[in-house]
């Protein structure tokens, strides 16, 4: 907590905000953030003077324990003189004790910044998460909590002017306007009507605009020749397998081959594609079932050889658009 002293600008931690918004999705899933759609509303941890110190403070424990849907999880909060803003003793639990500065006192309004970031700490201990180095963890911590809905009052609580300072947490004000645009995007919300210091919406505009640059660059520009051929390949990996209901979405009907259209005067009987379809041609005459081509060449009987069998040797896949890596078709002879 800076209180009085210069406060740091700029994007000096960066990389490891990005890397800290990865780990979370790696760890979380994309589904599990998603029920983060919602940020803590300012109504929920608002503190009146006239509040009693101690339950106004259990209160808003309670409601971050409540955002971050951690079960089973009693915050006890006291204060005491300290440098620090606040200081959380990772347990087994339920129960977990924080320490808030004494500044706090008289302070109430920054309270719940406070907590966003001491109740993360607890978060992303049951998540076994966290980060090599002191002060990348407490990066990560400040990056969870913001992406995560409870952050923009840890920039709120950011506040400049020419005769003093006070910021809480790790991040400098832009790289908290940051991460909140990260997660505005995401989300669709606008957390700038919430703010009550004009220094947080200015860092979080510069945030804004640091983030709609990251759009702008085209991917894999930091990846190397093995990253991008492995993107290439699961990508069409990816549009080669199709699900079975995208397929059905948007389907694209061809119509059926029969024994007329390869030019044969007698009809044929059916034969079952590799993919299960059912396709009019018979044997001998390529056919595409499914998007794909089959064909399959008869051989004159031999002694110990059923006429018309077609083992698997006589089957094979035409190379097609659809699937460069299958191998050379065998040449069918059709009599016109």
């Amino acid at each position: 907590m800076a209180n009085g002293g210069p406060v740091e600008h700029g994007y000096p931690h960066l990389d490891t905000v990005r890397a800290a918004i990865t780990a979370l999705y790696k760890r979380l899933s994309y589904d599990t953030i998603h029920t983060f759609a919602a940020s803590v509303a300012p109504a929920d941890v608002a503190f009146a003077d006239h509040d009693d110190l101690h339950l106004g403070a259990q209160r808003v424990a309670h409601e971050m324990v409540r955002h971050y849907r951690l079960p089973d999880a009693r915050m006890i909060v006291g204060f005491r003189e300290m440098t620090h803003a606040a200081n959380v003793e990772l347990a087994a639990g339920p129960e977990y004790f924080i320490e808030l500065n004494d500044r706090f006192r008289t302070h109430r309004r920054d309270i719940g910044a406070a907590l966003a970031h001491e109740v993360m700490h607890v978060y992303l201990h049951r998540l076994d998460l966290s980060f090599p180095g002191t002060r990348d963890n407490e990066i990560l911590t400040d990056t969870a909590a913001t992406y995560l809905g409870a952050g923009w009052l840890l920039l709120d609580a950011f506040r400049e002017d020419a005769a003093s300072s006070q910021k809480l947490g790790y991040l400098t004000p832009e790289e908290f306007g940051y991460v909140l645009a990260k997660r505005a995007l995401v989300f669709g919300e606008d957390p700038s009507i919430w703010f009550t210091s004009p220094q947080a919406y200015t860092a979080y505009t510069k945030g804004m605009a640091q983030a709609r640059r990251d759009e702008q660059q085209p991917p894999l520009t930091a990846a190397g020749w093995a990253g991008r051929h492995r993107y290439a390949k699961d990508r069409r990996h990816a549009q080669d397998h199709r699900s079975p209901a995208r397929s059905r979405a948007s389907p694209t009907p061809s119509p059926p081959a029969t024994a007329a259209s390869c030019g044969c005067r007698s009809p044929a009987p059916p034969v079952t594609s590799a993919s299960g379809s059912r396709c009019a041609a018979g044997s001998g005459h390529a056919a595409r079932c499914a998007g794909r081509c089959w064909s399959a060449t008869r051989r004159p009987a031999s002694p110990g050889h059923r006429a018309g069998d077609t083992g698997p040797s006589r089957e094979r896949w035409h190379r097609t658009p659809g699937n460069p890596l299958l191998p050379a078709p065998s040449r069918a002879r059709v009599e016109a």
